[in-house]
Parts: structure tokens; sequence; C-alpha cells
């Protein structure tokens, strides 16, 4: 496959390894504790990087600051997203539900960045989040006969969510670039550094090491951890990331597909509609801030600018 292939069905890729990975993490979880699980997956993530880290030796950050800021991202991407998000699978949440609540995350981004940018939010964007939010009630109430989801799973969902969008509010306001492997790297160990002592403190450090979960655990490390981040980090490179954010309004529908193929989780009829129409609010507002990323900017003469 060319480099120009790749680059066309990288989107597609990326949606159905991210999708995948709340099936996945399911199933690890069904046979390892959420914490001890996640803390083995970024050990095993940084055991893959580092010897590559090593030989190129990519540049590290420059201050203090840029420091803290990849280890802040990191702290809230992969131990508060990841690990409530995986607290709350393991407390019963479907993958489809779990996956619906942080994939609401475009939205509470676009709103977010609207008020740091002291700008007038526009109406799109909040019939978007009238509708991701009212789709999400609709698959609670649909689900409620079929797979009871408790207010704790509700509200460990909605933590990942704000910790997801914190995140890449503040990527987006105070980030660097850096080499990937530099920042993929700081960012696992972060989250192996944080998540080890959770795991030997509130945890027995279960594992059952079957093949369906070693199967998982090399799905989350090389697909999730490595594929998927270097797919998107590519796609950034390309200026594809508009097409990310385009498709993110599939991941809730795909994930709850996937979950239904390999674990048989049911959804009712009103569940559907409940992702449909939680769908529909996040692709207005993606579609709304690429409408606007187009919008040429104004070319009329400042007063007293130099002609």
């Amino acid at each position: 496959m060319s480099n120009h292939y790749l680059i066309r069905c990288a989107p597609a890729i990326f949606l159905l390894l991210w999708s995948g990975g709340f099936t996945v993490a399911k199933i690890g979880i069904s046979e390892a504790d959420p914490i001890t699980l996640l803390a083995l997956r970024y050990f095993c993530v940084v055991a893959l990087l580092l010897p590559f880290v090593l030989y190129f030796k990519p540049p590290l950050p420059a201050s203090p600051a840029e420091w803290g800021h990849l280890v802040l991202v990191g702290f809230l991407i992969q131990v508060v997203y990841f690990g409530t998000a995986w607290y709350a699978l393991s407390s019963g949440g479907s993958a489809g539900s779990v996956a619906l609540i942080t994939s609401l995350q475009p939205i509470l981004v676009a709103l977010f960045m609207s008020g740091f940018a002291r700008e007038n939010v526009s109406g799109i964007r909040w019939l978007g989040l009238a509708l991701g939010l009212s789709g999400t009630i609709l698959v609670i109430i649909g689900n409620n006969g079929v797979q009871p989801i408790s207010l704790f799973v509700v509200l460990f969902s909605f933590a990942a969510l704000l910790a997801f969008t914190l995140a890449t509010v503040w990527e987006k306001l105070f980030g660097i670039s850096h080499h990937p492997l530099t920042s993929n790297t700081v960012q696992y160990m972060v989250g192996f550094v944080c998540t080890i002592p959770i795991a030997l403190s509130f945890e027995s450090m279960h594992i059952n090491v079957t093949t369906p979960f070693l199967v998982a655990l090399a799905y989350l490390v090389v697909c999730n951890s490595i594929l998927a981040i270097s797919l998107l980090l590519m796609m950034i490179r390309n200026g594809e990331a508009t097409r990310v954010s385009a498709l993110f309004f599939l991941v809730p529908p795909v994930s709850a597909l996937i979950a239904w193929w390999v674990l048989d989780e049911q959804m009712t009829v009103q569940a559907w509609l409940g992702l449909a129409v939680a769908a529909l609010g996040v692709w207005l507002v993606t579609r709304d801030q690429k409408t606007l990323s187009q919008k040429p900017p104004d070319s009329t003469p400042v007063k007293g600018a130099i002609k």
C-alpha cells in the first residue's frame, strides 16, 4: 500500500482501532483488575518504545514548562481518562454507552475553546450539545431494561469525558510540538508511574492469564497505544485532523456494533435512536468547526497599515 493510499485510509483505520478499544478493554478487564491492566499496558508500551528512543535519540522538551505541559496532558489522558473509563467498563458499563459519553468530547472542546477565545458560542454548538446530551439520556433510558447503567458508571464515564476534554483544551492552548517518540514515551511513562501505586494500594492486582487476555493486551498495546496514535499524528502532519474530528461522531455506533458482534451486548431500538441523535450532535459541532476553520480571514485593511 502506497503512502498516498495509507493517508486516505488512515481516518477509517483509526476509527476502527479506536472504536474497537472499548470492547477489547472490556475483555481484558474481565480477566484482570482495571488499573492493574492499565499499568501493565503502559509498561509494555514503554518497553517497546524505549529501544527506539535510545536508537534515534529524539529531542527532549527544552524547558521545565514544556515538561510540565507534556506531563499534565499525559496524566489527564493516560491516568484520569483511561482510569475512569475502564472503571466504568469494569462496573458494568457497556462498551457502546461508555464510548457514547466519552465521544461527546468534541462538543465540550468547541464550547471551552469559544469561552477561552471570548467568542459568542454559535447556535449550532449549543444545538450539538443539546442533541448529544439528549441522545445520551435516550441510550441510558432505552437500555435500562436490557443492560441497566448505574449512576456509578455514568459518573465515571462523565469524569473520563471531562478529563479528555481538559487534556485536549490544554494541548490546544499550551501544547508544543514534540517528536512522537518523545511525547508518547513520556506520557506512557507518566501513566505507568501513576497507575502502578494505585493498583498496589486499591486492587489485588489479579490477572488471569488466558488467551483472550493476551489477545486483548496485545491489541491495547500495539493497536490502541502505538498504531492508532501513530496514525493520528500522521494525519495531523498531513492536514487530516478535520477528517478525524468529522469521523468522531461514528465512534459510538461503531463501538456498539463491535461490542454486539464480539460480546453480544444488546441495545434496544430506542438506544440506537439515542446513538444516532448524539452522533448528529457531534457531527454538527465538528462541521461547524470545519466551516469556521475554512472561513477566509477578514481582508479589511487595518487603519494606519502600510500599503
